[in-house]
């Protein structure tokens, strides 16, 4: 660090993987109550290829640099931040800038460290726990008992979410690419569905007996919805977290949402509120931090990488390689 710039990932024009490269960006300074942390590691998430492509802006007043989430050492507070001081291991979640070597984020956003984790796997955990927490808590009110099918079982958000699940007495059934299987089993899933080689729905109809289930997360959107609507018991939720598979569904008969009484939610989180999010936070960590110090909740990192290795670690990720999270570690 000199001259108040600090290094950080940046790209001039929006493409492929190798547009990213190491350059100087200012220094972040710490305004009321937020606090600079001095980064550890940053989680990879697909927000940010897809910001890289020029497909999805940060929300206004955002830092323009890639990473929604970061681990680290607070570095300093500003005025009037009483919650944090110098030194303590935190992580968190951000609406950008997280591939850098420091952040700024107000306090609220902020959640401690556990001994027991350590800060590089800690990086793993603010956006696909917090997505998943809403997703099951606050969106769809999962209850004990009921059964949910989580589509990308083993991608980030999905192997929070079966952990999740887990810890609140449901049962969690997923779809993912056979070689993932075991990763999902070992979390805790219930079931295992090859989406490549079988029909889920119809899967998902002999493993429940034909009771279908209450709750889906689902990723892919538009190929998948109408065998989602087909499998939803009465009273079902679909929480709609992306459309990786098309944004179009074809020929729907609205009456089925009628007559099942199935709730439809869309929702991201980045666009939300600071209020929205400290809230989120705050009950999230409230909730689960004494389940990740006992270990019943763990992230779930798959690779490691390096700052200079940021290209490798998007281009893993765009070819759905991933089982659960790719983390950069900034800090050398």
């Amino acid at each position: 660090m000199k001259d108040n710039l600090m290094q950080a990932i940046v790209f001039e024009t929006p493409g492929d993987p190798e547009v990213m490269h190491l350059g100087e960006v200012p220094l972040p300074v710490p305004g009321v109550k937020q606090v600079r942390i001095k980064v550890v590691a940053a989680g990879v998430n697909r927000a940010d290829t897809l910001q890289r492509r020029g497909k999805y802006p940060p929300p206004p007043g955002a830092s323009p640099l890639l990473g929604l989430e970061v681990s680290g050492v607070i570095d300093s507070v500003g005025t009037g931040c009483l919650k944090w001081k110098a030194g303590d291991r935190v992580m968190g979640l951000l609406s950008g800038g997280g591939y850098a070597q420091y952040v700024i984020m107000h306090e609220d956003m902020v959640m401690a460290v556990p001994d027991t984790l350590n800060l590089v796997n800690a990086a793993a955990i603010p956006e696909v726990f917090l997505t998943a927490y809403q997703s099951l808590v606050w969106l769809s009110h999962l209850q004990a008992r009921e059964t949910i099918l989580i589509h990308a079982g083993a991608s980030g958000v999905g192997t929070a979410a079966i952990q999740l699940a887990l810890a609140m007495d449901a049962v969690p059934i997923v779809t993912a690419s056979k070689e993932k299987h075991n990763l999902c089993s070992q979390l805790g899933a219930r079931a295992t569905i090859d989406y490549k080689s079988t029909d889920f729905a119809e899967e998902v109809k002999r493993i429940s007996g034909g009771q279908g289930v209450d709750v889906i997360v689902d990723f892919i959107g538009g190929p998948y919805f109408k065998k989602n609507i087909e499998i939803l018991n009465n009273d079902g939720r679909i929480v709609l977290l992306a459309t990786m598979g098309g944004v179009k569904v074809e020929g729907f008969n609205l009456l089925n949402l009628i007559t099942h009484r199935i709730s439809v939610m869309g929702s991201t989180l980045r666009a939300r509120s600071t209020e929205y999010q400290s809230r989120l936070t705050h009950e999230f960590w409230k909730y689960a931090r004494h389940l990740f110090e006992d270990g019943s909740l763990r992230p779930v990192v798959d690779k490691i990488f390096t700052l200079h290795e940021a290209a490798m670690a998007h281009r893993l990720v765009e070819e759905n390689k991933t089982a659960g999270k790719i983390i950069l570690r900034i800090e050398e």
